[in-house]
């Protein structure tokens, strides 16, 4: 039985069989299976044609084989080449090619274009910073150094930093901080839930652009489409607002449609910055309990690091919307006390870098005493699942927490299919016993942290837009040791015996899922 009553199960089940999800979904699968039964009649009724279709699945395989991908991706592709070779070839240019069309490496240029621009323009652009990290503390240098040289995205000092050990304690700071906006509001969000948290964030806003506050907010389309009405952003646009949906769903067959904007970013006057895991939703802040307690956590960022968080902004922005702006007009105006250095940076499908994975690897790589880690759910490659054996195996302290009650059933199913290989590798793994754990931190030495939207998947790794915050010999560091000590006290670690004594049809059924993940 409903656990919200009959009338509001029936309100929301109205909504979804009446809402964009549901149709565009409906014609994308129904698109799938129109073009599966031609190709079968086809193939049917010409067994050459039926050769034609598999002579493509077997090319495809090649193509697969040549392409520099992560092999956890090339191993469900081929394995679906090997299942349905008669559709698989096709499915794979439909669905698994990554190669931009014309237009959308149009795009593509452009964005990088304003990207590199934007970052030279950066006033944080000071290359003195980064020399003194690297007299500081070479090994962290390493870490900051590949950062700026692939993203872009500088080492900066100057900065306060404020951390959030739940959305709880984010939330009422995050109101604060948009009334306290003078000149304009950038807000860049996955999810956006009409409730509590949103009801009162829209109206601070409406006030702001009645005061004359320029608010640009930017969601994405699928993250929020189960929760927004259609059109929600031309409403939005009435109050005054300038808005952008990011990568809208359509209801066709497009492999373009997997990439999300990820990203959790709120710049206030380009003096001030909130980014993290949570969204504009009142699950996150515990004002409705879905799957127990929700763990998760935030920053807040004054000073010069928030022009790095302000491009990050305007880049997508500006892919999106094709709006040329003077971005000099929200750049920060002062500075604050140095606390430690700081470098918030992005990750993007586009530029074929996999910046975040490649952050968290040389970060597991560079650990003497411990490496702890937090995350929603697990996916791993095998390069990140031999950096963690290697840390463990060579007597480096290396947690993982995860959740004991998961918000998506399949994704659990995949995360604890890991849990036998890490453990056995010496790598000690955590449920967070009270409910679902949001936070994406990363935490080594009481030297350096990542607080962002990073999960540790392959959607994040490969395919959504994403960011984090980068800490070296920051106080906040300190705040997250605290934080993620209390967190395994109420967390449980699950022992190897747990993790083999599973049924054979269960251990199947991850396994299933776990092949094809990558895909997802």
């Amino acid at each position: 039985m409903c656990p919200d009553g009959y009338t509001v199960c029936m309100r929301k089940l109205l909504r979804f069989l009446t809402g964009r999800l549901f149709w565009s979904s409906l014609l994308i699968i129904a698109q799938i299976a129109i073009l599966s039964y031609v190709i079968y009649t086809q193939a049917g009724l010409d067994i050459v044609v039926g050769r034609v279709f598999v002579g493509i699945s077997l090319i495809m395989t090649m193509v697969v084989l040549s392409r520099d991908e992560n092999p956890a991706y090339k191993i469900g592709w081929i394995l679906i080449f090997m299942l349905l070779p008669l559709y698989g070839g096709v499915y794979y240019i439909l669905f698994g090619n990554k190669r931009f069309s014309n237009r959308i490496s149009l795009k593509r240029e452009s964005f990088i274009r304003l990207y590199r621009d934007g970052m030279r323009n950066l006033p944080s652009a000071d290359p003195q910073p980064m020399k003194e990290l690297g007299h500081d503390d070479p090994l962290l240098y390493r870490e900051a150094h590949y950062i700026n040289a692939i993203s872009e995205f500088p080492v900066v000092r100057h900065t306060k930093a404020t951390y959030y050990p739940l959305g709880d304690e984010w939330l009422p700071a995050m109101l604060e901080g948009l009334r306290s906006a003078r000149r304009f509001i950038l807000m860049e969000f996955f999810i956006i839930d009409p409730g509590e948290v949103w009801n009162e964030v829209l109206s601070i806003l409406d006030q702001k652009q009645k005061d004359g506050v320029e608010v640009r907010l930017m969601y994405d389309d699928v993250g929020s489409i189960k929760f927004l009405p259609n059109h929600y952003d031309r409403m939005l646009r009435k109050h005054g607002f300038k808005v952008a949906t990011f990568n809208p769903l359509k209801p066709h067959l497009n492999s373009r449609m997997n990439s999300r904007d990820h990203r959790k970013v709120l710049v206030i006057d380009g003096n001030v910055a909130f980014t993290g895991g949570v969204n504009l939703a009142d699950e996150y802040v515990n004002r409705k309990i879905l799957y127990g307690h929700w763990k998760d956590t935030a920053v807040r960022l004054e000073g010069a690091a928030v022009a790095n968080l302000t491009m990050m902004f305007f880049q997508l922005w500006c892919y999106t919307c094709a709006e040329k702006l003077d971005f000099s007009e929200f750049m920060p105006d002062h500075s604050m006390e140095s606390d430690g250095f700081i470098q918030p940076f992005g990750d993007n499908p586009l530029d074929d870098q996999n910046v975040a994975e490649n952050v968290y690897l040389q970060a597991i790589g560079m650990s003497r005493r411990y490496v702890w880690i937090t995350t929603p759910y697990l996916a791993l490659d095998n390069e990140m699942i031999t950096a963690l054996r290697l840390a463990a195996q060579s007597g480096v302290d290396v947690r993982i927490i995860v959740p004991h009650i998961p918000d998506k059933w399949y994704a659990f199913a995949v995360t604890r299919s890991y849990y036998r290989a890490l453990l056995e590798g010496g790598v000690r793994i955590y449920e967070y016993t009270p409910g679902f754990i949001h936070a994406k931190t990363i935490i080594t030495d009481d030297e350096f942290a990542i607080i962002g939207t990073i999960n540790m998947d392959y959607r994040a790794f490969y395919l959504n837009f994403e960011n984090g915050v980068a800490f070296y010999h920051s106080s906040i560091i300190k705040d997250v040791r605290k934080d993620l000590e209390r967190t395994f006290a109420l967390s449980h670690s699950v022992t190897l015996e747990e993790a083999t004594q599973i049924s054979l049809p269960r251990r199947l059924f991850r396994a299933l899922f776990r092949l094809f993940s990558p895909l997802m």
